[in-house]
């Protein structure tokens, strides 16, 4: 959910005021045409309308074209059905050379240099939507679809996340003073999810309609830009030759006298796709659409740009992409109208009847926006829950440190562990944080007068035990320079540091990104457990040594201590001592338990 949260500050930090008046700055400067990208051939024979099959066809011809065809059967061994769509075909073929002379050859069923320079176009003006498609419904559809609705539906919007919001609603309905904590918040996130479905259910009609023609422009675009071109731009063979890889420098389209020819039936099933996908991809993208494409573009490339209001009232970076978007449109709409593909496919299937079929996509658009904003209400609920343990586990820090405040990590990302909204997701740096206060104001200030004594003085019966307790004390000294370690190593300049600002600044593919993200994480993350992990160990070793010290045997015999009469002599207070620092430790067990539980998210 991390990106999801980005993509939520995005669509609710932004006033809706400051969003529409660039929409107004960006309908008047972009130049985007209202032209249909996809046009139905024109009439007679170029009519792509046409739905009536060669069977119907040949049974309305009049009675003496069909006696025609019947004799001319005998002289060319062929059925006289047969012979009708051959010349069906023939004049649909001549019709297309005359019209767009030197892109189809109908009678030998190949495609010339003009159909590969346009499909190379084509396929650099899809690839341009590609990262774009990438970056938005390829994340997170669900919150891709908010932040189209914060324009489309900008009420709606408002509404979602002023009523839904989980603070203002606990602020609102304060429950009953005895009233269990599970059952106030319950309610809580009860009213939050009813106060979601009934804005839901009053969305005006027209503005379901108007998400879902751009959730269907979406999915035709996104299947146009992962339509597999090279794989019918290495059908062209050179001529007498075998298809083979093109090279990085053959990229750029040659001169059409210079491309070899494809047969057209070694492409036809995947012209066919193509067709279907430019038929449905009939309209421009709205202004809206590709806005929100290139706020997620830029969001990517730069985690700075967009993110202050300063910045996102510069639109000179989206009117740039926007540019470029009509020119790929140009690029596509150009394709429509000079290759007939639908005339060519009726030609190479024998078909005078296909027409393309409409691709379907688009229809769950509002399942996924409803499944975003569901998320955004539970994330919101798991946050408050964390918060209201947060402060109960704080109230007993106040106890436990004696009025000190809790000594946050720097690096870390921002939140009780950590002031750098763009630190480093540290997972344990709110217990290290906890950590490092108990080591400078508890265990340094207090407990070590008690300890140190022991570490120089005690004389233990057994050496493993003398061990044991010097190693945990060590463990408890050199807390401290363990945790600042890790936070140098953290830093932006140290290892850990390093490696996230790389990975984070990658242009690779999202799941490749993330992945690399998560390593280091992970490897910090590691780290940081082992901190953690080492003081627990040292504590409890702590609380059993210092007990057995305590507990008295028969004949006045210690276990632990062989010189523990040179700590208890007459007035001495090592007893008391000492049961209070066991009963520090023992807190400081029971307050990491108690972080675990909140940060885990059991009750």
């Amino acid at each position: 959910m991390a990106a999801a949260g980005t993509l939520d500050r995005l669509a609710s930090e932004l006033p809706m005021e400051e969003r529409q008046d660039l929409l107004e700055k960006l309908k008047a400067q972009s130049g985007i045409s209202s032209e249909p990208l996809y046009e139905a051939p024109g009439e007679g024979v170029f009519a792509a309308g046409t739905s009536i099959t060669i069977e119907e066809q040949y049974a309305k011809l009049p009675w003496y074209y069909r006696l025609y065809y019947f004799f001319l059967s005998f002289f060319r061994n062929k059925a006289p059905i047969l012979l009708f769509a051959d010349t069906q075909v023939a004049r649909l073929g001549r019709e297309i050379d005359a019209a767009f002379p030197g892109l189809y050859d109908y009678q030998q069923g190949i495609l010339h240099g003009e159909f590969y320079r346009l499909l190379s176009g084509l396929k650099e003006a899809a690839r341009f939507f590609f990262e774009a498609l990438d970056l938005s419904i390829n994340r997170d559809r669900g919150a891709f679809y908010a932040f189209l609705g914060s324009l489309e539906m900008g009420e709606t919007h408002e509404r979602l996340r002023a009523e839904t919001e989980i603070k203002t609603i606990a602020e609102k309905n304060s429950a009953p003073i005895n009233s269990p904590r599970a059952v106030a918040e319950a309610e809580i996130r009860q009213t939050a999810l009813r106060a979601m479905e009934d804005i839901f259910a009053g969305i005006p009609g027209d503005q379901r309609d108007t998400m879902y023609r751009n959730a269907r422009s979406l999915h035709c675009l996104k299947e146009l830009s992962s339509f597999l071109f090279d794989r019918v731009l290495m059908a062209f063979n050179p001529p007498g030759g075998e298809a083979r890889p093109r090279l990085p420098e053959e990229e750029q389209a040659p001169p059409a006298d210079a491309v070899p020819a494809c047969s057209v039936y070694v492409v036809r099933e995947m012209l066919g796709s193509l067709n279907n996908i430019l038929c449905s991809l009939r309209d421009p993208l709205p202004l809206t659409l590709l806005e929100s494409l290139f706020i997620f573009i830029l969001q990517a490339h730069s985690r700075s740009v967009l993110m202050e209001r300063e910045e996102f009232g510069t639109e000179q970076e989206i009117q740039n992409l926007l540019h470029q978007a009509e020119k790929a449109m140009v690029i596509i709409r150009n394709f429509n109208r000079h290759i007939p593909l639908t005339l060519i496919l009726r030609c190479a299937n024998r078909d005078m009847s296909l027409s393309p079929k409409t691709v379907s996509g688009g229809e769950d658009w509002f399942a996924m926006y409803r499944d975003y904003w569901k998320r955004h209400i539970e994330d919101q609920f798991a946050a408050y829950q964390l918060a209201s343990r947060c402060r109960d586990i704080l109230a007993s820090f106040q106890v436990f440190f004696k009025g000190a405040e809790l000594k946050t990590l720097d690096g870390v990302a921002a939140g009780i562990s950590g002031t750098n909204p763009e630190g480093f997701p540290l997972a344990g740096a709110f217990t290290l944080a906890f950590l490092r206060t108990f080591h400078l104001e508890v265990f340094m200030e207090d407990m070590n007068r008690f300890l140190k004594p022991i570490m120089d003085e005690g004389k233990f019966f057994k050496p493993e035990t003398q061990d044991k307790f010097t190693a945990g004390y060590n463990d408890l000294i050199k807390l401290e320079d363990d945790i600042r370690k890790l936070e140098r190593r953290i830093a932006p300049s140290g290892e850990y540091g390093k490696r996230y600002t790389m990975a984070e600044k990658d242009m690779s593919a999202l799941p490749v990104k993330q992945r690399k993200i998560q390593i280091v994480a992970d490897e910090a993350a590691l780290e940081a457990g082992k901190i953690i992990s080492r003081v627990r160990d040292a504590a409890a070793a702590m609380i059993g040594i210092l007990k057995g010290i305590l507990k008295k045997e028969p004949q006045g015999r210690n276990e632990f201590l062989v010189n523990l009469a040179h700590f208890m002599g007459e007035g001495s207070t090592f007893a008391v001592d000492i049961t209070g620092v066991i009963r520090q430790f023992e807190g400081l067990l029971q307050l990491l338990d108690d972080i675990d539980v909140m940060e885990s998210g059991r009750n």
